[in-house]
């Protein structure tokens, strides 16, 4: 009996140490490892007279040690208790400067060691260059001289990034940024026992919430907050900072156009328990330069009681913001529906203004149809408005003559329907260094860029003029197939000489100045080379093909490097996808990206995987499409199969994919595509999830593009939750979570939920809990491990499937 009860907890602990099977970081084959860990092209920021480059390098991936410096987790933030900045953050590691003309490239001297910087602005004259530097202790501002090549460190206070950067130039000479108001050594102590119990009630008003991450759980957590978000606003000229006001809870603080006024906004108690920092209760004032308090603009309540539904806001004013066209008037948009966007009225919002002295009642701008969503100022006699319905994916832009007070409609659209984009206002500096819309042809046009250009043919971006009395967009450049090229800025709208970016397959993303009128020869500014030579002659082709309904899609092929269909047969095949909801089939069916794109390797992209023998099928479309007077997601599921079919088929029609070999795969909602396939599907031989979310119980007042609520549509949450169908998946799935995700929707304890689920009916499943991780990987040692994971799941179940 002695022997028997020995052999059995043997052998339960040989199950126990299977199931949690602790292995150390292990790294992937080395061509795929020597992709993630590539050096990333520099990220380019250029003047506007096309005179100066700035060049900025980044580390491809902090190290998983960086991640697990201390971090404090509330109000939605995740604050470094060290040195009053944000703890999740990618630095800037070098800078140098490139003179356009000259060609001649200078390394910035007197940068501190390490460079951790962000957050780099231009002065007004861009002469020089702002940056924050963070460092163990401390935050510090530097600021470069263009054409000394020079850094130096301008503070004296460490600032507070906390809550927003707040680095602002007043002129060429000095800036505007916030300090810590006291040392970190003085953060309130956790008291070794509360006070008392956390408690939080209702009192029966609707409230409903959605569901956010590192939320404020207690009294200590408020200290905490109001010690780390607290700031002094100082003034830096010519080294001397002079303090602004007092020591405030600072969640914006912009200058009026005149440089005359600042904009501020402030957080105040009582601090919700429910919504992050952005909807605590705040205040908003205009001061002047000194501090001074101008004019009390509004006492916002916390946003905790937004009504639920798309386009719904709360019946307070919102949206306050400077006109970029005058020297000192403050805008802002206040409901008429009460909030409620079902109300029947004739227009839902009013804009209004407010001009320096800031005296009197307000003045209505306009009134708005739709919910109002912002204002591009141009000039006396124009700004476009734009409003839509987020509920009827509707967009509408207006054109305001801000003379006369008159609104007429421009276009209307879609904000699905890709093909009909105009693209957006090119802007130009006025003379309070503000940008406003570029104007041609005697104000009667201007200029509209779409760095996208969907078309037909795939994107194709382009530069137009849009004829304001027509309403008109006539084409004047389009990038020609063969290349991806779109217009980074205009510097001459007359001249139209253009700075572009322009790539192809082959071809890594290089700057170029183009001059539509002279039509001389483009000229590089910039010379990157391929950071990914192990891909040289992997092919990339943009297919096409039909589910069984008549919906048109689309899909990034790409075969490994000297793959013969003829003579190597059909591969094993990886999808890689993510769905997206669509009230119109024709706009469901548009085509989307270009096959003439350079391939950019990130720590989330399934390309990696062609290295080793796959064919990848990446942004394979997975549209959900309302269908006969239903919304999108009444049949979720059945159009998923739909899509996975149709893929399923091309690939095997066309000979290159084997259809008894597929994996399919995604991250976040397209996580919970591959559980829902898994689940109501024999399509695949294994999934690859990544930080999703599959009870949707857990997101009860709506999830990604869904408004209605659980308590509208409990079946629906049912249907739609492969958790309610964990003991149909028996096909193998590999789950993936970071330990520290931030996103709204999915809680990691959805992964550990379904891990339990599968495992506790018999099912295939592996579970990865990637440490320090939040919804997007950065971790090195995590993403080396996170490949090293897949691969084996891959090969296993779909490369060696029997």
């Amino acid at each position: 009996m002695k022997k028997l009860a020995i052999c059995l907890l043997l052998m339960a602990s040989a199950v126990y140490i299977k199931a949690q099977d602790a292995i150390g970081y292990q790294m992937p084959p080395k061509v795929m490892a020597d992709l993630l860990l590539a050096k990333p092209t520099p990220g380019v920021s250029i003047d506007s007279k096309a005179e100066w480059m700035l060049l900025n390098e980044r580390n491809a991936y902090p190290s998983v040690a960086e991640l697990a410096q201390p971090e404090l987790r509330i109000a939605g933030l995740r604050i470094n208790p060290n040195n009053f900045s944000l703890s999740r953050q990618t630095f800037i590691n070098n800078f140098s400067l490139k003179n356009i003309k000259t060609g001649q490239t200078y390394q910035v001297t007197g940068l501190p060691s390490p460079l951790m910087a962000g957050n780099f602005s231009w002065s007004p004259d861009e002469r020089k260059i702002a940056f924050t530097q963070n460092n163990q202790k401390t935050v510090d501002l530097y600021v470069i001289d263009v054409v000394t090549h020079k850094a130096m460190k301008i503070n004296k206070r460490a600032l507070n990034t906390v809550l927003g950067s707040g680095v602002t130039w007043a002129d060429n000479s000095s800036l505007f940024y916030r300090v810590a108001n006291k040392p970190v050594a003085m953060a309130p102590p956790k008291p070794l026992t509360p006070k008392g119990p956390t408690v939080q009630q209702s009192l029966g008003k609707v409230a409903p919430s959605a569901t956010y991450e590192d939320l404020i759980k207690s009294p200590y957590d408020e200290a905490l907050f109001e010690f780390y978000g607290t700031s002094q606003l100082v003034r830096n000229k010519g080294g001397v900072e002079t303090l602004i006001g007092k020591p405030a809870i600072y969640s914006s603080t912009t200058l009026s156009p005149d440089r005359q006024f600042m904009l501020v906004r402030t957080i105040r108690k009582p601090f919700s328990y429910l919504v992050t920092d952005r909807g605590f209760p705040s205040t908003v004032f205009i001061t002047d330069l000194n501090g001074k308090v101008y004019k009390q603009l509004a006492v916002l309540p916390s946003s905790e009681n937004t009504p639920s539904g798309y386009d719904n806001t709360q019946n307070i004013p919102r949206g306050f913001d400077w006109r970029d066209d005058e020297p000192a008037s403050i805008t802002w948009a206040q409901p008429l529906d009460s909030g409620l966007i079902k109300k029947k009225v004739d227009f839902h919002d009013a804009v209004y203004e407010l001009s320096s002295p800031f005296k009197g009642e307000p003045k209505e701008l306009f009134k708005t149809q739709y919910r109002y969503r912002g204002i591009t100022w141009g000039n006396a006699s124009l700004a476009l408005v734009t409003e839509g319905m987020r509920s009827k994916q509707i967009n509408r832009v207006s054109t305001f003559n801000t003379t006369t007070g008159k609104l007429e409609t421009l276009y209307e659209r879609s904000q699905t329907d890709a093909y009909n984009n105009p693209g957006t206002p090119v802007m130009s500096r006025n003379k309070y260094g503000r940008d406003v819309i570029q104007t041609t042809d005697g104000g009667t046009k201007i200029l509209m860029n779409n760095p996208i250009g969907a078309s037909k043919a795939g994107d194709l971006p382009f530069l137009a003029k849009f004829d304001l009395n027509t309403k008109k967009n006539d084409i004047i450049w389009r990038c020609t197939e063969g290349h991806y090229e779109y217009v980074v800025d205009v510097l001459d709208a007359d001249k139209l000489v253009l700075v572009t970016r322009r790539e192809s397959q082959t071809e890594v993303p290089n700057y170029y100045i183009k001059n539509l009128v002279l039509r001389i020869a483009d000229r590089p500014i910039t010379n990157f080379t391929n950071p990914y030579p192990q891909l040289e002659g992997v092919t990339k082709e943009k297919i096409h093909y039909k589910r069984a309904d008549g919906v048109d899609l689309t899909g990034d092929l790409y075969l490994p490097k000297g793959y013969n269909k003829e003579k190597d047969g059909p591969l094993p095949v990886l999808i890689w996808a993510y769905p997206a909801e669509y009230n119109s089939a024709a706009d469901a069916a548009q085509i989307r990206g270009s096959k003439d794109r350079f391939t950019l390797i990130g720590g989330g992209s399934p390309i990696f995987f062609v290295t080793q023998g796959y064919a990848i099928l990446n942004n394979a479309e997975m549209p959900i499409v309302a269908k006969e007077g239903k919304k999108p997601n009444d049949n979720f599921v059945e159009q998923l199969q739909l899509n996975a079919e149709a893929a399923i088929n091309k690939l095997s029609d066309m000979g290159v994919g084997d259809r008894n070999r597929v994996a399919v795969g995604g991250h976040s909602y397209g996580a919970f595509m591959t559980a829902n396939l898994l689940a109501h599907t024999k399509l695949f031989k294994a999934g690859l999830a990544e930080s999703g979310a599959y009870n949707r119980t857990l997101t009860p007042f709506g999830f990604q593009n869904e408004e209605r609520t659980y308590w509208d549509d409990p079946k629906l949450y049912y249907d739609m939750s492969p958790f309610s169908f964990a003991d149909k998946i028996k096909t193998p799935i590999l789950l993936i979570h970071g330990e520290s995700d931030d996103n709204p929707g999915t809680f990691p304890i959805n992964s550990e939920r379904l891990f339990a689920a599968i495992k506790g009916l018999g099912g295939t499943v592996r579970f990865v809990y990637l440490p320090f991780e939040a919804h997007g990987y950065r971790g090195k040692e995590n993403l080396l491990h996170k490949l090293w994971e897949q691969n084996e799941w891959l090969n296993k179940y779909v490369k060696n499937a029997k």
